[in-house]
Order: C-alpha cells, then sequence, then structure tokens
C-alpha cells in the first residue's frame, strides 16, 4: 500500500512484454518468506517471483505476493496478495488479503470460509443466463485469441462476464457471492492455492480443465456444470 499509486519502482518483465513485475512484488514476498521460514522452518515454500525451498514436514507454502501488478502499476484498484499452505492432499488453508478495501477472506479444510471473520457462502440458485461470471486472458497473443474464441461461446448465455484481473480476488468474490462464477485457463499453482479452497469451502464446486495449459472452472455446483458445457471442453477432474 505504500507504494500503490506512487511511480513504478524496479519494474521488469516476465512471460511476454506485457507481464509485468515490480520491486512491491518482490519485496512483498521476500516478506512473506521471512515470516514463514521463522515460524515453521521445515515448511517448503514455492512463490511466484522465485521463492523456493524443500520441505521436510510434508507441507509447502504457494505464494502469490501481488496478484494483479498490471493493476497495481496503473493505479487500478483491484489487486491482492494470495498465500496457501499444501500437503498431500491439497490446500490445507488459504487467505487472499485485499489491501485496498481492507478485507481479508480466509479458509480452511473442512471448516468453512470467511471474510474479516465471518462465514461467507457461494450465491446459489442462479440459472446460469442470469449468472456474473468473471474470467481473465492470457499473456500471450495467441492464446489470448483462443480465449476470445471461449468467450464469444460463453457471453450470449450469461448475464454477463467480469474481467478483473486478478484470479485469487475472482475466487473469493465468487465464494462470497460477489460473482456467480469463474473460468480461466493458463494460470499458475499460485494463482489458485488459496481461491479454490475458498470457493470450495463456501460450498461451491471446482472443476479443473485438463490439458495444457490447466484451468478451472468455479462456481455453485449446477452453475459450475452448466459454464463447463460452454467451454466446449471433452474433459474434466473435479
Amino acid at each position: 500500500m505504500e507504494r500503490f499509486g506512487g511511480p513504478a519502482v524496479g519494474v521488469g518483465r516476465k512471460s511476454s512484454a506485457t507481464d509485468m513485475v515490480s520491486d512491491a512484488d518482490r519485496e512483498a514476498e521476500a516478506a512473506i518468506v521471512e515470516l514463514i521460514h521463522s515460524e515453521r522452518p521445515d515448511d517448503g515454500v514455492v512463490g511466484e517471483e522465485g521463492a523456493a525451498a524443500p520441505s521436510s514436514s510434508g507441507r509447502r507454502w504457494v505464494i502469490d505476493p501481488l496478484d494483479g501488478t498490471t493493476n497495481y502499476l496503473y493505479g487500478f484498484p483491484m489487486w491482492a496478495v494470495s498465500v496457501a499452505v499444501e500437503d498431500d492432499a491439497g490446500s490445507v488453508a488459504g487467505v487472499v488479503l485485499d489491501p485496498v478495501r481492507d478485507e481479508l477472506f480466509a479458509a480452511e479444510r473442512r471448516s468453512g470460509a470467511t471474510l474479516d471473520g465471518v462465514q461467507i457462502r457461494i450465491r446459489e440458485g442462479t440459472p446460469l443466463e442470469r449468472s456474473l461470471v468473471a474470467t481473465g486472458f492470457s499473456y500471450d497473443a495467441r492464446r489470448r485469441s483462443e480465449q476470445a474464441r471461449v468467450l464469444e461461446r460463453v457471453i450470449p448465455h450469461v448475464r454477463d462476464v467480469r474481467r478483473g484481473g486478478a484470479a485469487a480476488l475472482d475466487l473469493a468474490w465468487v465464494a462470497a457471492g460477489r460473482l456467480d462464477g469463474y473460468y480461466e485457463r493458463g494460470l499458475k499453482p499460485w494463482d489458485w492455492a488459496a481461491g479454490r479452497l475458498l470457493v470450495t469451502e463456501a460450498g461451491g464446486t471446482v472443476i479443473e480443465l485438463l490439458g495444457e495449459p490447466p484451468g478451472l472452472v468455479a462456481g455453485a455446483p449446477e452453475l459450475a456444470a452448466g459454464l463447463f458445457s460452454l467451454l466446449g471442453e471433452d474433459r474434466r477432474g473435479v
């Protein structure tokens, strides 16, 4: 928050000329990793900006220190910090922090999901044709063209589509009922590790899109199934 809205510092490029990283990303990840190492030195770590440590405990922390970097650098208030801890069965606990709105979404396996300590549930009973759905797009031009064709199939059959630019917040907002559903292909484990647990602990379903690059569909069970059908995928895993 100290840097948000100010001049961008230490900006670099990652997967493409439009995929950016900044000193805010790097310093946030360093702070998170330092805290984890001090509290749980035997746990593994993997972070978007390169943090990596092996695990001797069977647990691994998955960190996106700034999901929505492009939004952040433009001063667009749609970005978050996402942290989850996993074991062999998947995410055990996860948080998505929205510093701009001062909102903390949290979930623990088999214990439900909360927003600032208050229990949250997905929005249920919305027909697909009246659903508000979120998605995202790749930084790769060829893949973006493919995603545009998918969007062309989806948009006539839903109320509307939003593209916020921060997958962790999209999933958190599905969990909180601010969105009916979400789909995207092509993100990394740190984009989804906390958010998908939020959705399932809030009563939703996550359908994995198999193949490369991987993806998912999230929402209430019936809506997620309908949205999955619109995508034209021929395989799925739940």
